[in-house]
Parts: C-alpha cells; sequence; structure tokens
C-alpha cells in the first residue's frame, strides 16, 4: 500500500488537515489513492440545464443542499502497478483565484509521502481546466520527469484544436478559460502526449478506454486486478445523475450523448458489482451501483481505517 505519513508534519509544511484528504484502497495487487483536489463552487442550477426548476429546487431540498451555488467536490486517482505511479487527472491548479478552495492536489501528494517525480504516468480523462490544471501550476513541470508519458484520446486532441460549445450551458466566463487551458496545456506538454484511439493498457491492470459524451474525447480509467474492479468515470456522472441520469449538466459537450453514456455505466457498474470512483463526487466517492427502477442509487463503501 501506499506509505502513507499521518503524523509528522514535514519542515515548512502548514498544519496537518483535520479532515482527511486522501483515501487508500487497495484494487487486487493495485495500490489506489483517491485524493481531493478541493471543491469548485459553481451554480447549481448547472447541474440540471433541462430539469424544470421547480424540480431541481426540490431535488436540492431533499439532499439538503443550497438552491444558488453547488460544491463541486474535486477527486484525483493515483494508482500503483509495479513499477509504476499514475496519475489519473491533475485537478485545477492554484492559477484560478476565484476558485480559492481548489488546486490542492501537489501539496497533498506530498503530505501523503507521493513524489512528483515518481510518477511514471498521466492519464487525462478530458481537457477541462479542473483535470489539467494541476499540471500548469508555476514551478510543477520542473518537478516532473522528462520521460513522463501523459495518455489522451484522439478524439480529445483534435476537439481542443477547434472546440465548440454550441450544447453547453455553462456560466459566460468559463468557455474561454477552458479553451486557454486546453491550449497552454497543449503547449506545454505536446511532446509527452501519448495518444490513443479506443483504449489504451497504461499499466497492468490499468485501462484507459474512450467513452465520448462529455467531450468527445472524454474517457474512463478501468482497475482490474485479482477479480476486483474499480472504474474511474470523470465527469460521465455528477450526484444528481444517479436519481435523474436524464438531467443535463451545462458542461457536457453533448448532452444527449453525455446520457447515453451515463446510464450505460451505470448499468455496467451495477452488473459487474466494480467500485465507482468520479470526478465530482464526494470525497471520497468509493462506491457501488445498484438499479433502482428508472433511477440508479449510489451506495458507498464502509471506510476502511
Amino acid at each position: 500500500m501506499f506509505a502513507l505519513d499521518y503524523t509528522s508534519p514535514r519542515a515548512g509544511r502548514g498544519p496537518e488537515e483535520l479532515v482527511p484528504s486522501r483515501y487508500a484502497l487497495q484494487v487486487g495487487e493495485l495500490d489506489v489513492l483517491v485524493v481531493s483536489d478541493g471543491v469548485l463552487p459553481l451554480p447549481a442550477a448547472t447541474m440540471a440545464t433541462n430539469a424544470d426548476p421547480a424540480d431541481l429546487a426540490n431535488w436540492l431540498d431533499h439532499m439538503f443542499l443550497p438552491h444558488d451555488n453547488f460544491d463541486w467536490p474535486l477527486n484525483v486517482l493515483v494508482v500503483r502497478s509495479g513499477d509504476r505511479t499514475i496519475l489519473v487527472d491533475a485537478g485545477l491548479g492554484s492559477q484560478f483565484p476565484g476558485f480559492p478552495r481548489a488546486g490542492q492536489f501537489p501539496s497533498r501528494l506530498e503530505a501523503a509521502g507521493i513524489d512528483l517525480a515518481s510518477v511514471t504516468d498521466v492519464v487525462i480523462t478530458h481537457m477541462h481546466m479542473d483535470h489539467v490544471g494541476g499540471l500548469l501550476v508555476d514551478g510543477l513541470k520542473e518537478r516532473l520527469r522528462p520521460d513522463l508519458k501523459i495518455h489522451v484520446a484522439d478524439a480529445e486532441v483534435r476537439f481542443w484544436a477547434q472546440p465548440d460549445f454550441s450544447d453547453t450551458d455553462m456560466p459566460a466566463p468559463v468557455p474561454d478559460v477552458l479553451r486557454s487551458t486546453a491550449t497552454r496545456f497543449m503547449d506545454e506538454y505536446r511532446d509527452q502526449l501519448r495518444i490513443f484511439q479506443e483504449k489504451h493498457e497504461v499499466a497492468p491492470g490499468v485501462v484507459v478506454r474512450l467513452t465520448g459524451g462529455h467531450t468527445p474525447g472524454h474517457s474512463v480509467v478501468d482497475l482490474a486486478s485479482g477479480g476486483e474492479r474499480l472504474t474511474f468515470a470523470g465527469d460521465a456522472m455528477f450526484p444528481v445523475a444517479f436519481d435523474h441520469p436524464d438531467w443535463h449538466n451545462g458542461f457536457e459537450h453533448d448532452p444527449e450523448e453525455s446520457a447515453r453514456v451515463r446510464v450505460g455505466l451505470f448499468r455496467e457498474l451495477a452488473e459487474n458489482g466494480g467500485l465507482l470512483v468520479a470526478s465530482h463526487l464526494p470525497f471520497p466517492s468509493v462506491g457501488r451501483v445498484a438499479v433502482d427502477g428508472d433511477a440508479f442509487r449510489y451506495v458507498p463503501v464502509i471506510w476502511d481505517y
């Protein structure tokens, strides 16, 4: 398992966090660490752009959530397979002053005893700013190994060369920031990209596969070892999606396809009984999916201390 230091703050580091921001588990022989990158406050209406506002308000009341803003959790994954250490997504980064509670993953990896120089591979589920921004933090690239491999779908790279926001429903400033962040990411890491088409084995037991929907190149990561499974679903699902998988999220570039992908993954997970982790489910987001009529249930695991 990952060597975690919960008790001894390192020199120069701030006080230890009272609330855990990392959660370790094993999937067969694979060591897995879910790391919180923080939270991202966004308008609640963004999570259900095709829903009747009254229906969304009822759901928010049912979940004891405010009607105005919703704190999107931001989760990233670290997987150790043999001598490979794989980071799945990189969080938001600290270059967006409007989101001071996000962009925590570099310091939280360090707090968990994981040196950025030990990361051999990065898998990018898609190139939205809260998934690649962490790699653009000042001084971070210099801490990464020069032979780092960054795995991303060909469809995603091609999409961000000329992105289309016509079917999204985002806050007005967001598309320009998404576009500029994706462009900067490509400029800085183009030589380290390892492009795949439909499916690619990153390391033994670690496979990334294209789903599309949220973005044309959106992908998920499947872990399989010793008869156990875990799927990191990226942005294929959000908290409201279990009750209302047909509700569209404003950040989806193809809302109809996103809904199909979402339902397909839910059914797949319900059938195979594998664990689910997703970018924007409440930390640590480790659970299973159960079918409940026309909807689905998220069943969180009991934390193993």
